[in-house]
């Protein structure tokens, strides 16, 4: 993580360590892959075991609701999170309580967001997804600096999205280029992979400077790769981004959840990520 110099009378040597991240001053909890990194094995950096009795907040905050599909139903109420066994469980549950918040259902979600970022790396997080009708678990990562601008200006990298009882994970980049100027061929801007969602499976992605290959249990799946000659808003990815992990719960996308199927959960075994 860093560098340390010897200096000598003849001379100066440089020494350096294995140096995997440099981390800015003004932002140590992002770690920006040193130059050079790309093409040497994968160093760890930072991971987190779920192994304590409560959530680590030095890493993690629970993620407040907002006013988008994915953060609608989002709470930090316990009931929404449990630690056992070494795992981490995000639930998508009905409220129970509606006197004090009147919305139907709630569900539970954690970030990175000014606790750790990264540029440039690999992430994986081994998990078990729960199904039910309007379940939408996610893992997906999004800028910490804000470079560009507001959304969508600064990219969104999703690691994985599930729907309901779908056999399928997607697997996807959204960006100004895509969404805003509507490129989402040039070049194709997801995929999709099988998966047994009721199994443990490893989701990630390897990320460089000029592709994000996505992966699922450590194959490569789909690659969105930096192209030239386009808009210069295809390529957002080279800057640090934080992780998001949540059980989400109805939209436009995932359609009307049916509440006599919650609780539902998805189960976090570790997250680790290599640089």
């Amino acid at each position: 993580m860093f560098k340390f110099y010897s200096f000598i009378s003849a001379g100066i040597i440089l020494l350096a360590s294995c140096s995997v991240s440099q981390r800015p001053k003004q932002h140590p909890h992002v770690f920006i892959q040193n130059d050079g990194r790309a093409t040497k094995q994968w160093k760890l950096v930072w991971e987190d075991q779920f192994n304590a009795n409560t959530l680590d907040t030095s890493k993690w905050s629970r993620i407040p609701s907002g006013g988008a599909d994915w953060n609608r139903h989002m709470s930090t109420d316990d009931a929404c999170f449990e630690m056992k066994d070494g795992k981490l469980i995000l639930k998508g549950i009905n409220n129970t309580d509606l006197t004090k918040d009147t919305r139907p259902f709630l569900t539970g979600g954690i970030w990175s967001k000014g606790k750790f970022a990264f540029q440039y790396g690999r992430v994986e997080i081994r998990a078990k997804l729960g199904s039910a009708q309007g379940a939408w678990p996610a893992m997906w990562m999004l800028a910490e600096l804000d470079k560009y601008g507001k959304y969508p200006k600064n990219g969104e990298i999703d690691i994985m999205e599930h729907l309901n009882y779908d056999s399928i994970i997607y697997q996807t980049t959204h960006s100004y280029y895509t969404l805003d100027l509507g490129q989402k061929t040039n070049p194709k801007h997801h995929g999709t992979a099988k998966i047994d969602a009721g199994q443990y499976n490893v989701y990630g992605i390897s990320w460089y400077p000029n592709r994000i290959v996505f992966q699922l249990n450590g194959k490569d799946t789909f690659t969105y790769p930096r192209i030239a000659g386009v808009d210069q808003s295809q390529w957002p990815y080279d800057q640090p981004f934080f992780l998001l992990i949540d059980q989400q719960l109805g939209g436009n996308w995932v359609g009307k959840v049916d509440q006599s199927q919650l609780p539902v959960e998805m189960v976090i075994d570790w997250v680790k990520v290599y640089q």
